[in-house]
């Protein structure tokens, strides 16, 4: 028994539009096809005004004053001062933070700087050996 032959490649066919353009379909098309074209914008209509007529003016009544809501007022001011305050309050401690943070990494430097620039227990600053000649005399001869 033979295996089954592989697929073959589909090849698409090559359709061409009225006015040459080439393109590709993997399925016959339905209707042959129709370029596209914008719709033509629609002619604006001209408004002709009759003739106007003018009403004479009505009396509108002024509105009625109204209670002042100064205990909203005062609530939306506490709310206003206490987000500022907060927002203040963050502020600092991030400055405060920021701070410690930048004090520490320059005494951590420091401490490098010296252990690295010093030679344990001389005191000019490590600069090494020094030549140092005794003479000693006996005068009780």
């Amino acid at each position: 028994m033979d295996p089954p032959a592989a697929p073959q490649p589909f090849a698409a066919q090559v359709l061409y539009t009225p006015d040459g353009t080439p393109y590709y379909a993997t399925q016959p098309a339905p209707a042959p096809l129709a370029l596209y074209q914008p719709p033509s914008p629609l002619p604006v209509p001209i408004h002709h005004p009759g003739p106007v007529a003018y009403l004479p003016a009505q009396h509108i009544p002024a509105p009625l004053p109204v209670r002042d809501p100064w205990p909203a007022r005062l609530l939306a001011g506490g709310v206003g001062i206490g987000s500022a305050g907060l927002g203040v309050g963050f502020l600092l401690q991030t400055l405060a933070a920021a701070t410690t943070g930048l004090g520490l990494l320059v005494a951590a430097l420091g401490v490098i700087y010296l252990l690295k620039n010093s030679s344990g227990g001389s005191g000019r600053g490590g600069q090494g050996a020094v030549n140092v000649s005794v003479n000693v005399t006996n005068r009780n001869r």
